[in-house]
């Protein structure tokens, strides 16, 4: 099931925001991640809040419908609207995600975004991707969402091997994916992004090195690739404790990330994130870069988390206590913090140093300064860009990553 909320204090119920929230604003991006909550079946590995049919039923009645959902999200939309005020920013990124979105209507997707968009108006460059699950799309399906707005989509590949989907309980068959890509491209997206997991039990380096070839085949601009985290409550992690599969392995995924970054490099592919690679600058996720860098955005959906300013805020989990909440005419805000100095001091190390061109070394304190010495030392950081007052992670330091950040956030 999904993973809790985190603890906070009381939304208060118009969504009102401290002042302080939009100080400086102007100067920031302002991004929306649109939530839709449904999946037509649970992979055993997922703990994000999504739900099947079957989860849903008699547990919110018609306000958890699929059928009128899009209308219940374009009310927290006008709500957002209202919250931010004469907020005159554009919005530079829309990203529906989920779940599946694609199992709603396209036209419903459509209808979203344009609500964003009389809402708020558009960056003229825009970029407004989907996620989409490659046997809920169509050429027809992918070509009424490029009409309505949408110029970048992420399909979720996993794997190029059936024995690893099996695991991971995907309904997909091998070689959908790549055949999607090149609908996509048919119907005139300019950016599209395959999704890979690594490490999943019973894969071989040969099977990553499979589903590599593969999606390289396919010809994205952008490729994802993430190791498996098998996270408590899931079905994935109930079968390993039963022992019917084995426990993933760290240095299984580092081999695993090693051959990621050989091969996709070979190909023409950069990283720019740690779990991100691109094949120019235009290619990467303008939306993903705006959490990393801390910038503004509304997440509308259940269970959708949001940052303004320093304060942070989350939904109501469930699709029925959202949709009820906005229909008495209510934030569906289940909680939020107001970040102090120093907590997103530390969220910008955290987050920054996952990125190419890393985070400023102004930003540590004297602890955490020796500790990136330390680190250059033992080759966890690029030499150059210290030189010039950055914490860049070498390859070796992406795949000690978290341990690198512990020491810089002394």
């Amino acid at each position: 099931m999904p993973s809790a909320l985190p603890d906070g204090e009381p939304m208060p119920e118009d969504g009102a925001l401290p002042a302080s929230a939009l100080d400086g604003a102007a100067a920031r991006p302002l991004g929306f991640y649109l939530h839709v909550p449904y999946c037509a079946t649970r992979c055993g590995y997922c703990d994000f809040n999504t739900y099947t049919a079957t989860e849903l039923r008699g547990s919110g009645g018609v306000l958890a419908s699929r059928d009128n959902y899009a209308d219940t999200l374009i009310d927290e939309v006008r709500l957002a609207r209202k919250v931010l005020g004469d907020d005159p920013r554009p919005v530079r990124t829309v990203f529906v995600g989920g779940g599946t979105p694609t199992l709603l209507a396209a036209a419903d997707l459509v209808r979203m975004l344009a609500a964003v968009r009389d809402e708020f108006g558009l960056a003229d460059d825009a970029e407004i991707t989907t996620e989409a699950n490659p046997e809920s799309v169509d050429p027809a399906y992918l070509s009424e969402l490029r009409a309505g707005g949408f110029n970048r989509i992420s399909f979720g590949m996993q794997s190029a091997r059936q024995h690893v989907l099996k695991v991971l309980d995907r309904t997909h068959t091998p070689g959908r994916p790549e055949a999607c890509v090149a609908e996509a491209r048919a119907a005139g997206f300019d950016h599209v992004n395959l999704d890979l997991i690594y490490g999943t039990p019973g894969e071989s380096d040969d099977d990553w090195r499979a589903s590599l070839q593969a999606a390289l085949g396919a010809g994205p601009d952008h490729v994802s690739a993430y190791a498996l985290i098998v996270e408590e409550g899931t079905q994935l992690a109930r079968r390993i404790r039963r022992g019917e599969v084995p426990m993933t392995d760290d240095d299984v995924h580092a081999d695993r990330y090693l051959i990621a970054d050989e091969v996709l490099g070979q190909a023409g592919y950069d990283w720019y994130e740690v779990s991100n690679w691109a094949t120019s600058e235009a290619g990467r996720c303008l939306h993903n870069e705006l959490y990393w860098r801390g910038a503004d955005w509304w997440g509308a959906g259940p269970g959708a988390h949001s940052h303004v300013g320093g304060v942070r805020w989350w939904n109501v989990k469930h699709p029925g206590a959202y949709a009820g909440a906005l229909a008495e005419g209510r934030s569906p805000g289940a909680g939020r913090e107001v970040l102090a100095d120093e907590d997103r001091r530390v969220e910008r190390i955290l987050l920054e140093l996952r990125l190419r061109d890393g985070c400023p070394l102004d930003l540590l304190r004297p602890a955490g300064l020796a500790a990136a010495r330390r680190a250059l030392g033992e080759g966890l950081l690029e030499e150059g860009p210290f030189a010039v007052g950055r914490a860049v992670l070498t390859l070796r330091g992406r795949l000690l990553a978290d341990a690198v950040v512990r020491g810089l956030v002394d």
